[in-house]
């Protein structure tokens, strides 16, 4: 995690356009109703860990009271704009400490780029410090080594408002040089129109790739009450992709 992709500095003006928020609505949806079924009470305040941009936050917002936290100040600064509203911190998910509770917790695909056990195991304990009792923490990695396979994806969008004479397409490939290890590529091709100039940059993202059992073995160490669920969505095929649920009975 020491080397940022240029994509959360360099280029992080684009990221509207790269990843726009409403791409982001029937997702976040699910990450609602799954903390509202997993907490004990209806969870009002929730830490993000790992935020980024703000896109699900954008839409979540509307349910809870949002504190926002991530590691890079570039994406920080982004969500400011877009949720104006929320509290943001800067902070690492493995290391930041608040000094209080929240009834949930939510970490989004930014948990992918912890690439050890050990890494993972600190964001799951930022997590349980800061959840309360009888409230949850809700991890979504993009995949597990279960359910990894190579793929190419591609998307962009074009700029409007401040964005407008902008323009971004990418070409995302996702491949794994080495399956006996806990890590996988995933190579971008980001070509940036501007003012009817157009230029090319490649952004490398090294991800960590864990077993199923990894996760809920190091979710019911650290305390929780773990258990995974499939990930609904009507882009995603039923079964090859899953969310991991930590409830928070009791203090260790």
């Amino acid at each position: 995690m020491d080397d940022s992709p240029k994509l959360y500095t360099d280029l992080t003006s684009w990221w509207p356009i790269f990843s726009a928020p409403e791409d982001y609505a029937e997702e976040a949806e699910f990450y609602y109703q799954t903390l509202l079924v997993a907490c004990a009470e209806p969870p009002r305040s929730v830490l993000e860990l790992g935020s980024g941009g703000g896109n699900n936050a954008s839409h979540m917002k509307r349910h809870f009271s949002l504190t926002l936290a991530d590691r890079s100040a570039e994406m920080l600064a982004i969500s400011r704009e877009l949720n104006p509203e929320c509290e943001h911190v800067h902070g690492d998910m493995r290391s930041v400490r608040l000094g209080r509770l929240f009834e949930a917790v939510f970490i989004h695909d930014a948990v992918m780029y912890l690439t050890s056990l050990d890494d993972l195991r600190k964001a799951i304990e930022t997590a349980f410090v800061h959840c309360k009792q009888g409230g949850a923490a809700l991890f979504c990695p993009d995949c597990v080594r279960e359910t990894f396979h190579s793929y190419t994806h591609t998307g962009g969008h074009d700029g409007t408002g401040k964005l407008s004479g902008r323009s971004l397409r990418y070409l995302e490939w996702t491949w794994d040089p080495d399956p006996s290890d806990n890590t996988y590529l995933c190579d971008f091709a980001i070509l940036l129109r501007e003012n009817g100039e157009v230029r090319c940059q490649s952004d490398r993202h090294t991800l960590g790739l864990f077993a199923r059992r990894d996760w809920l073995r190091l979710l019911e160490e650290v305390g929780f009450t773990a258990k995974g669920l499939p990930f609904i969505h009507s882009e995603i095929e039923l079964g090859t992709a899953e969310v991991f649920v930590g409830v928070k009975k009791g203090e260790r």
